[in-house]
């Protein structure tokens, strides 16, 4: 081989060597996503939600205390006001509550049907019912009562490459602090998966099918699968492409995986549905 063959060989090699593998959780294709462009006042989408049995999502947004809903293709967009401006950062349903979490560990919880009003009227807040610290990943147990919320942020896991959450139950219309659960992500945070740094979750959610947890973190663009027990036992780097600001996560009532992306760039925000392939 001559020089100049030598040199063309020896910058493909460093080209491929540099190309980021983008993989997919089994039965979705994180690389070919229907999607949906959203209007100008979802730009700042930080999570959603879907009702257990039909096709219409629940969205909030970061700077104002709204809750979205609507059906994807539908233009349709219906706005209910539970809470003054804040940082809101994910929602769940959870029976025929809607529960919407703020970026310092406050929880709001109304009434579904309120969100055809103009303004929810039964409105309970637990204000920093969380220890200190910046949260953003929120998943609502229909069947257990339960609610799990994951620290984007917290003192607690600073250092240690772990992510703390915690399990509040609801009873007798109250809510509190059941336990703590530990997400152990140092295996993958050492530069292994792409990138090095804490791990900071931004959405949670259940997959109906598996029963696995499936973690988004926009900052890392990554998905972290843990099984029944908090082990993380695959993560998936996010395409930047796609996944410019990935802030909400939910699956259908048939197991499809959606993932809404916040604005980026001169872009709208999107709707990304990756549809169940098993």
């Amino acid at each position: 081989m001559n020089k100049l063959g030598m040199l063309f060989f020896t910058l493909a090699a460093v080209a491929c060597m540099g190309q980021k593998e983008y993989t997919s959780p089994a039965g979705y294709d994180l690389s070919h996503p229907s999607t949906l462009e959203l209007p100008a006042v979802l730009d700042e989408i930080s999570g959603i939600s879907f009702a257990a049995e039909s096709d219409t999502v629940y969205a909030i947004q970061d700077e104002r205390g709204v809750v979205f809903h609507f059906k994807p293709g539908d233009k349709r967009l219906i706005a209910a006001k539970f809470a003054k401006k804040g940082d809101y950062e994910d929602v769940s349903l959870f029976n025929d509550q809607l529960v919407v979490l703020r970026s310092d560990g406050s929880l709001y919880l109304f009434p579904v049907a309120e969100t055809n009003q103009e303004e929810a009227a039964q409105v309970k807040e637990w204000k920093k019912i969380l220890p200190e610290g910046e949260y953003e990943a929120l998943y609502a147990d229909p069947e257990t009562h339960e609610m799990v919320v994951l620290c984007k942020q917290c003192a607690a896991d600073k250092k240690t490459g772990k992510v703390t959450g915690y399990v509040l139950q609801w009873a007798n219309d109250s809510l509190f602090i059941k336990n703590n659960i530990t997400l152990d992500a140092s295996a993958f945070s050492k530069g292994s998966s792409g990138y090095k740094g804490a791990f900071k979750p931004s959405a949670i959610a259940r997959n109906p099918r598996s029963g696995q947890w499936y973690i988004l973190s926009s900052v890392n663009k990554m998905l972290a699968v843990a099984d029944k027990n908090w082990q993380i036992t695959e993560t998936h780097t996010l395409r930047p492409s796609l996944f410019s600001q990935p802030e909400g996560m939910a699956f259908d009532k048939e197991g499809n995986l959606f993932i809404s992306n916040e604005r980026g760039g001169a872009g709208n925000a999107t709707l990304l549905r990756f549809e169940r392939k098993l």
